[in-house]
């Protein structure tokens, strides 16, 4: 039996090419719209880079924030002075006086100022002014420092740095290059009411003590 002629096999269809997208066209005044609301958020973000606090801890951050304005209530505390002794400042109540933060006992401002406190004491109990100072030292090292130099008010050891931060005075440092967190030299004023009456912040220490005793 003859077998049927088959005609030539037919080539399958070719799938469908896919459909290019097409991308949209952008005109240059869109670009430059989108351009010119993105520069604000550019510029904060670039500002917030270069910002003293950008680097700094949760913690540290809060320090620099919480600092103490003339007319404010003055922060609480309870701390050993040079002595082992107990200072509060509900124990200073209804009495003005003078609290002055310095770096580190025994350095050449930090004498300098210390010194100067001492010798002008005399005045500042004329007015009925009491003066203390602060500094991250502890008890040991604040006792040598009284020693050495007779110094004649207390000095306490704010050694967790929570009157420093309270105050605003525990801040970034900057000192040949190398950022470090320490203590803005500072004094401030207490009056009789408990606020603050006179602060100066990133004190030098020549001719401060007359600054000071002038404004008591």
């Amino acid at each position: 039996m003859a077998s049927k002629k088959t005609g030539p096999a037919k080539k399958p269809a070719s799938p469908a090419k896919k459909s290019q997208a097409v991308k949209p066209s952008t005109s240059k005044s869109s670009i430059k719209a989108s351009a010119k609301e993105l520069a604000p958020k550019r510029r904060a973000k670039r500002a917030a880079a270069k910002s003293p606090t950008a680097k700094l801890g949760k913690a540290e951050k809060a320090a620099v924030g919480g600092r103490v304005a003339v007319g404010d209530k003055a922060p609480s505390f309870s701390l050993t002075d040079d002595r082992g002794q107990t200072v509060t400042s509900q124990s200073l109540k209804g009495k003005p006086y003078v609290l002055y933060f310095y770096p580190k006992d025994d350095t050449t401002g930090c004498t300098m100022q210390a010194c100067g406190f001492r010798d002008s004491l005399p005045r500042f109990g004329a007015k009925g002014v009491k003066v203390l100072g602060v500094s991250p030292d502890n008890q040991a090292s604040h006792e040598r420092f009284r020693k050495k130099y007779e110094l004649t008010f207390p000095l306490l050891a704010d050694t967790e740095r929570k009157l420093c931060e309270a105050y605003g005075v525990w801040v970034k440092k900057k000192n040949y290059g190398r950022e470090y967190m320490g203590v803005e030299r500072s004094t401030f004023v207490v009056g009789a009411d408990g606020k603050i009456e006179q602060a100066w912040r990133g004190v030098r220490v020549p001719g401060h003590i007359d600054a000071v005793l002038g404004a008591v």
